[in-house]
């Protein structure tokens, strides 16, 4: 943990076994903060923060810049961690994503200003000004720690808050590696801090008075509990919390490129662990059967394997709870649904791994959970529409709303579509990968707040108002 300008290996509240999830093994052991440690965490923020606010804002986005340029750096470091402790092959475009979300935030430290405002009845001088709410809690994803870390940490720094980041505790190393890069960028110890640990870390941090921002991605129960936590002292919190992303497929639009995205992100890349991917397949009747076809032609050749060997394509889900969740949803939605492709534990050398086939069902009722629940693993759920009206109902059913794609040549119905679909991003003919220039966030239970683009840095910073009567009177 980095507390200030302190490295803490002791585990107040004991240690964590960190899993290989390719192999099952313990791969390190990660100490787990008890409340005095996360309280030297805040107070490190809380002491740090008047200096950091003062720093000047070109000093800023140098250091942000040297920053970015060293997770370039360190890109093969970052993706041998990611393998051995989120099974990710390929993960090194995980590091530059986090560093282009670094440099995008970075020129924004230059650019934070206020306005002047009219005034009335009385003669006066009305201006805003926008500033840093101080120490922001950073609480991160296991399976976009890394990406998380520049779409959240990037933008509070530029904004001068300084931050204390509680990482997962499958997916702690990235983190402290960041954390070790940001104090080389040259940024002031205090600024960054990390503490390790669970659940009650989590808690602590939230509750903690001096905490004034709260940024969170992940699961809805745990959002739950950060609310509840936050209530207490009203601290604000954007949150995002994943999403049953559909993507519908019209009879004249490209839909074998349809296919191929559900196929490759709904179950193959990241092994589905994803909070935009994907997952629901809605399809018109006139190419159901074709894009069912193709949808297990190209699931048929995935290479599953270690993340670490060349030409892997898929690694494994998180974990072993991870995993049998996931083979309960497979198993329950055997009685309901058509078992298109996959449905079984990778077996033989993947055996002692938390491998999971690519698996597709097809015929998926609209209520059924595989349609409504994320399921956070490889498993793609097709169901057929008849109709635009059917394919919006079907879509817009789930109380999530992260993301949304459609496949048309239908200029017309290409936006119309957009616009009736409760998501908080649409994609045409394509999926986007979430470029730090646009905002990103969902509606309904997908959480609430925006990150990327000006509102990603405005969430970091609250509004002050200055009045000056310029005739000394009242009207």
């Amino acid at each position: 943990m980095l507390l200030g300008e302190e490295w803490d290996s002791a585990g107040e509240a004991g240690q964590f076994d960190l899993i290989d999830p390719a192999t099952g093994q313990v791969a390190a052991k990660v100490p787990m903060a008890g409340r005095d440690q996360v309280d030297r965490a805040v107070a490190a923020a809380a002491a740090a923060r008047r200096m950091w606010r003062s720093v000047r804002p070109n000093k800023r986005r140098d250091m942000l810049l040297r920053l970015a340029d060293l997770v370039i750096a360190h890109r093969d470091a970052f993706a041998t961690v990611l393998a051995v402790e989120q099974g990710l092959p390929d993960a090194a475009v995980l590091a530059r994503h986090c560093a282009e979300w670094i440099k995008y935030y970075a020129g924004w430290s230059e650019k934070v200003h206020g306005r002047v405002n009219p005034s009335y009845p009385v003669d006066a001088l009305t201006y805003s000004l926008r500033e840093p709410y101080g120490v922001v809690a950073v609480i991160t994803p296991f399976n976009e720690s890394l990406a998380a870390l520049g779409m959240k940490v990037a933008p509070a720094l530029a904004a001068g808050n300084c931050v204390v980041i509680k990482p997962p505790e499958q997916t702690p190393l990235q983190t402290v590696l960041f954390a070790r890069l940001c104090l080389e960028a040259g940024i002031p110890p205090g600024v960054v801090n990390v503490v390790t640990g669970g659940p009650d870390a989590g808690e602590a941090l939230v509750r903690h008075p001096d905490v004034r921002k709260v940024t969170f991605t992940g699961g809805l129960r745990s959002a739950q509990a950060i609310l509840r936590s936050a209530a207490d002292s009203i601290t604000p919190v954007v949150s995002e919390l994943g999403g049953k992303s559909a993507n519908i497929v019209f009879g004249d639009g490209d839909w074998k490129a349809g296919a191929a995205l559900s196929a490759m992100n709904a179950c193959v890349n990241m092994a589905g662990q994803g909070c935009i991917f994907p997952t629901r397949l809605l399809v018109e009747e006139s190419v159901h059967d074709a894009v069912v076809e193709e949808v297990a032609r190209l699931l048929s050749d995935v290479r599953l394997g270690d993340p670490a060997a060349e030409g892997t394509q898929m690694g494994p889900v998180i974990s072993e709870a991870a995993a049998n969740r996931i083979m309960g949803v497979i198993d329950r939605a055997r009685g309901e649904s058509t078992l298109v492709a996959g449905g079984a534990r990778a077996d033989g050398e993947l055996a002692n791994g938390w491998f999971i086939e690519p698996t597709v069902f097809d015929s998926v009722h609209p209520e059924s959970e595989l349609a409504t629940t994320e399921v956070f693993g490889p498993v793609l759920a097709i169901t057929a529409f008849r109709s635009t009206e059917e394919a919006l109902e079907l879509a817009n059913g789930p109380d999530v709303g992260l993301a949304a794609y459609v496949f048309t040549d239908d200029l017309r119905r290409a936006h119309r579509m957009a616009r009736a679909l409760e998501a908080g991003s649409v994609g045409i003919n394509g999926m986007s990968t979430v470029p730090p220039t646009f905002p990103f966030g969902g509606y309904k239970g997908s959480g609430y707040g925006r990150e990327g683009g000006e509102e990603g840095l405005l969430e970091f910073l609250q509004t002050k108002t200055v009045h000056v009567p310029l005739d000394g009177g009242m009207p």
